[in-house]
């Protein structure tokens, strides 16, 4: 648990349980002042009883929430444990409660009452409690929920610009391989151009050379063999 207090009181509550549920059967097997003498022990271990489960009620609502529908739960089976003890104690000392004994049977015929309707406003009050921890609970799902769901949107948002901004490069690599396209076929068209050129160019070279070659032999023809 969150408190070292609440467990002093929940291993001080289990003590006065111990001893409590012991009375009623008691009870039953007693008679006359015997009785009456349980009577008045029950009345003093369940009202110290009470008085504990009220520390662990102050308990519980400073605890961490995280502790309470635990700390909550607690309270409730212990509220109605003394609830069931009262039932047992009234089917075992028939006298428990009544308004028509003695001075002492009287006074613990009121307190039982205070304690039965302090023990139903207990339990309403445990039962609030742990309805308010579940409301919050639901709320902290709520908001973890709105958070998580605004993170996604800014996740999302920032993707689409991220790909907008892909898109804007893909978009200039391929303008730029249109514009390297343009380039080649124009480099095409100058190599073509410079070999029809070169072509050309050879063939007036043989050309020459052949009309060389048959000047040079008409030449040498006319110095040498016409005589």
């Amino acid at each position: 648990m969150s408190s070292e207090e609440f467990e002093k009181l929940h291993e001080i509550y289990r003590s006065l349980y111990e001893e409590l549920k012991l009375i009623p059967e008691r009870a039953l097997r007693s008679h006359g002042e015997e009785r009456k003498r349980l009577v008045r022990a029950f009345d003093e271990r369940h009202g110290e009883a009470e008085e504990v489960l009220q520390g662990m009620e102050e308990e519980l609502r400073a605890a961490p929430s995280s502790y309470r529908n635990a700390m909550s739960t607690k309270l409730h089976l212990y509220r109605r444990d003394m609830g069931k003890l009262q039932r047992d104690m009234k089917n075992s000392a028939p006298s428990f409660g009544s308004s028509s004994q003695s001075v002492g049977g009287s006074h613990h015929g009121i307190y039982s009452s205070q304690n039965q309707q302090s023990t139903h406003v207990q339990s309403q009050r445990a039962l609030l409690l742990q309805g308010t921890e579940s409301l919050n609970s639901a709320s902290q799902s709520i908001e973890r929920s709105q958070r998580i769901a605004a993170e996604t949107d800014q996740i999302g948002t920032d993707i689409i610009e991220e790909l907008g901004e892909q898109r804007e490069q893909l978009d200039r690599t391929r303008n730029r391989l249109a514009n390297t396209g343009e380039n080649l076929s124009r480099s095409r068209k100058i190599l073509r151009a410079m070999s029809r050129r070169l072509m050309t160019n050879k063939l007036l070279l043989g050309v020459i050379i052949l009309m060389e070659l048959a000047i040079l032999g008409a030449v040498v023809y006319l110095k040498f063999f016409r005589r």
